[in-house]
Formats: structure tokens, sequence, C-alpha cells
């Protein structure tokens, strides 16, 4: 059965290689797929003062142009903003969109952060994160490849003017928190979900596992993407 291609995006402090496990399983199994390193993440020496949220959609709709056919684009954790934004851009592009613990944002993720970057400190993710099923090693491998977020990133609101994107088949993969969690914070009126409360095609899918279940679940998670790229095939 043909399938859309899949675009992946990795959250905070991360580049193409987060995806890494859960690409090649998909690729085995026969999808067309492209991660993506968005603009100031490709090295920790990478100029990041001038980068703000919509360099990071451009980078997210140009992947999803080259593709040459309609999408299932994954964005996971803080890129849910950009991500959301770009199905606002191009949503005749994108077939299906996938959240992987992480919500389409309706309003900036930190308006008040101020500074160029924000570095991962590790201290705040054993706090504030769910961290079960990663190992040591997964966890020493994000510290030492991690690279700071451009501070725009956070600041920025991202732009949505264009309906269309409320009718994209949608799918959230609640990994960290359950579905049921997301639901409560959207109630709330949380804005970094603000989009779980406009969109009119939502599934949601419990995968509890790390916020990072591309490490902790890679198979898991790329079975309901893949899935997801067949429907949308």
């Amino acid at each position: 059965m043909a399938s859309a291609p899949i675009v992946l995006v990795p959250g905070f402090w991360l580049g193409t290689w987060a995806w890494d496990e859960v690409a090649s399983i998909l690729r085995e199994d026969g999808h067309d797929v492209t991660a993506v390193t968005l603009p100031g993440l490709e090295s920790a020496d990478a100029d990041r003062s001038t980068i703000g949220l919509s360099d990071h959609v451009d980078a997210i709709c140009d992947a999803v142009k080259a593709a040459g056919s309609p999408v299932v684009l994954a964005v996971h954790s803080g890129t849910g903003a950009s991500g959301y934004a770009a199905s606002d851009r191009v949503p005749e592009q994108i077939a299906a969109m996938v959240y992987v613990d992480s919500g389409p944002a309706t309003g900036a993720l930190d308006p008040s952060f101020e500074g160029d970057e924000k570095p991962l400190v590790w201290e705040e993710i054993e706090a504030e994160e769910n961290l079960t099923g990663l190992t040591e090693e997964q966890c020493e491998t994000f510290r030492q490849r991690a690279v700071p977020e451009p501070g725009g990133a956070l600041r920025d609101a991202p732009e949505l003017t264009n309906d269309a994107r409320l009718d994209l088949p949608t799918t959230a993969i609640c990994t960290g928190f359950t579905s049921e969690d997301y639901k409560a914070a959207v109630k709330q009126g949380q804005a970094w979900l603000g989009g779980f409360a406009e969109l009119r095609d939502l599934t949601w899918v419990d995968l509890p596992t790390s916020h990072w279940p591309m490490w902790s679940r890679p198979k898991e998670l790329a079975e309901i993407i893949g899935d997801v790229a067949r429907r949308a095939g």
C-alpha cells in the first residue's frame, strides 16, 4: 500500500540524529522519510542570535515542499509551535499532522524569555520531564549532543491565519503524560496546546513512556507514525 512521505522534526536541543532509530525502522518498512535539523541547531557553534520561530517554520515548510507530495508531518515536544505554524502556511501540502508529546501552540512558548539561546540544563530535565524507559547511555548521549535552542523559538508567537489547518487529520501521541492529562491542560487554556481545542479531526493515542519516545519506545512510535502515513497515502 502506498503511503505518504514522512517528515520528522525533533524537539528542543536536538537534530536529525534524534530520529535515527525511528527513521531506520520506517524506511525498512518502505516509507519515504526525511528528518530535519532546524536553523541554529546545526552545532554548538552556530549563530543563534537572529533566529526566530519563523526561521524554523521556513525550514519545516521547505522540507514539506521538497517531498513532492502531501506529507505526514511529525513534530516533537517544543517544535509543536513551528509545526502548527507550518500547517497553517502550507496545509495543502500536508496530508496529516502528528504531535509527539507535543502540542499545536497558539501562542509563544515563553514570551518573556530573554537571551539568544536556551541551553540544556539536565537538572531541569530531571525535575520536569518524564525519563521513563531511557537508559543512562541514552541520557548521556542527549547531554553530550544537545545544542542550545535559539531564544527566538521560545519568545516568538506562531502566525496563524489559515483555517484550512483546522481540517488536517491530526494524531496526538501522548507519552510523558496521558491523553487525559493533555485534555485537562487544553481545558485550562494552556497556549502550547491551544490548537487541540480548535482542530476538527483529532485522534488521541497513549504510548506510556518518556518524553523522548523515539529513544525509549522507537518501534512502537514508528508503527504509529507509519500507520498514519499509510492511511494518509
